[in-house]
């Protein structure tokens, strides 16, 4: 049973650029393809039915923030807890922790499942629906949660079996469901006339094929097996997980609560601006759905650098541990500096691929990319940084940075500044708190690894 960890894993051997490019391409294609079922449905109901159709889809987008939240908690909780234990030679504990995971994945989806069913309307009316989108928002909302399950099955699965080796099986299977999406979205949409309808029902389909390949990839685990004894969770375990994962759920959820305030922000103070109501919520739902695309970068990124972290952390190879975050830092910063140029040079092209041919939308739509993303080319530091203390076992450091910068700075500033300057005092909070969060980063960080040299782990 020991044996096979008696061989050198490559965690701990392969040069750290190789690993991460290994880990991170894939793993940050898969939550781009998850993210584009969100972005393609809005491409096609933009241009079929138009913006009252697209604020339907903005104001259920965070469900999927939500449920992808839950994913991350247990997928990235298990994976984590995982490599230490792998690094540590203890394949019990491993095996018994995926066997868990399985346990806590069919829970929560069921759940998921139920619960946005019985309370689709509450759901709705809490994330912003304006009184004229209300109607086609309850009606994607209500196909979308069925949906659900199989999302948070390919979403959490992506980190266990990235932790098994094989990042590119997720990829697979997600871009598969995208095709899918993609394929089905303009029949239902335009040859059946089933418009926002058509849209959700051409998206859980593909996320049915994603999730359902997801699960049958549990038989052809290679680091751990599922055992049926160790299926029933016990409260030690599950803490562990939840423990280990609760940044990546607060990171998500916190993203959920931002959308969440801004879409009634946007109802409210954009009414009073030339864009109104309608075109605000829209615009910044769009701007969201964008956001995901180069936040699936950093989330690739760092997600990669975890089971390097966690394996050579449990196996005290502490060089490897800090070398692996200086390259994820400094890639993160390239990425934010790339985005951050595309979000304040091409607002108007981004927005075309929506909505095309209204001058109002365009004009909304540069304002709030180059206002929203002002300080966005230090957004990836504090990604690396909390997936780093995630990585080593270090929950507290890596709960804070989320926290403060969407709980304690974003959302308290986009509702004082918005009193006082109305829809640039809500725009202006996103930048503020990217400061603050690069600032937090780079204090923690610097305070472990001088801990780490008193203790003589570094030279």
């Amino acid at each position: 049973m020991e044996q096979p960890q008696r061989k050198q894993n490559p965690l701990e051997t392969e040069p750290i650029g190789r690993l991460i490019r290994r880990y991170s391409i894939p793993t940050a294609l898969t939550l781009m393809v998850n993210y584009l079922y969100n972005i393609v449905d809005q491409i096609f109901v933009g241009q079929g039915v138009g913006v009252t159709g697209m604020a339907a889809t903005n104001v259920a987008f965070p469900l999927t923030i939500v449920t992808i939240a839950l994913a991350l908690m247990i997928g990235d909780g298990c994976a984590a807890n995982m490599s230490l234990c792998l690094g540590r030679r203890q394949q019990e504990e491993a095996d018994r922790t995926a066997s868990h995971t399985v346990t806590l994945l069919v829970a929560a989806g069921v759940f998921l499942a139920v619960a946005g069913s019985l309370f689709a309307r509450q759901i709705v009316l809490l994330f912003g629906a304006t009184e004229t989108a209300f109607q086609a928002s309850l009606d994607y909302t209500r196909i979308i949660v069925w949906g659900l399950p199989f999302l948070l099955f390919s979403s959490a699965l992506t980190a266990i079996i990235r932790a098994d080796g094989n990042p590119k099986y997720t990829m697979k299977c997600m871009i598969l469901g995208a095709v899918i999406n993609t394929v089905l979205d303009p029949v239902f949409i335009f040859g059946l006339h089933m418009g926002v309808v058509g849209a959700a029902i051409a998206t859980v389909i593909g996320q049915v094929a994603a999730g359902g390949l997801c699960l049958v990839y549990l038989r052809r685990l290679q680091s751990v097996r599922i055992r049926r004894a160790w299926l029933r969770p016990t409260a030690a375990l599950t803490g562990r997980i939840f423990k280990l994962g609760i940044p990546s759920f607060l990171t998500q959820i916190m993203t959920a609560a931002v959308q969440v305030t801004m879409n009634n922000l946007m109802t409210r103070y954009g009414a009073q601006t030339a864009y109104g109501g309608d075109v605000a919520l829209s615009v910044y739902g769009m701007v969201m759905k964008v956001y995901q695309i180069a936040h699936a970068m950093f989330v690739g990124v760092s997600s990669a650098t975890q089971p390097i972290n966690g394996y050579n952390f449990g196996a005290k190879r502490y060089d490897r541990v800090r070398a692996t975050y200086r390259m994820a830092a400094t890639i993160a910063l390239v990425v934010s500096v790339g985005w951050f140029a595309v979000y304040q040079l091409f607002p108007r092209a981004i927005g075309t691929l929506f909505v095309s041919g209204d001058p109002v939308y365009l004009d909304a739509c540069q304002h709030i990319f180059r206002v929203y993303m002002l300080a966005f080319f230090l957004y990836g530091i504090h990604m690396a940084t909390s997936s780093f203390f995630q990585g080593i076992g270090r929950p507290v450091q890596a709960l804070a940075i989320p926290l403060v910068r969407q709980a304690v700075v974003l959302i308290p500033l986009a509702l004082l500044l918005s009193q006082a300057f109305g829809f640039n005092g809500a725009l202006l909070a996103a930048p503020i708190a990217d400061v603050v969060s690069f600032l937090l980063s780079l204090a923690l960080v610097l305070r472990e690894f001088r801990r780490w040299k008193k203790q003589g782990w570094l030279s």
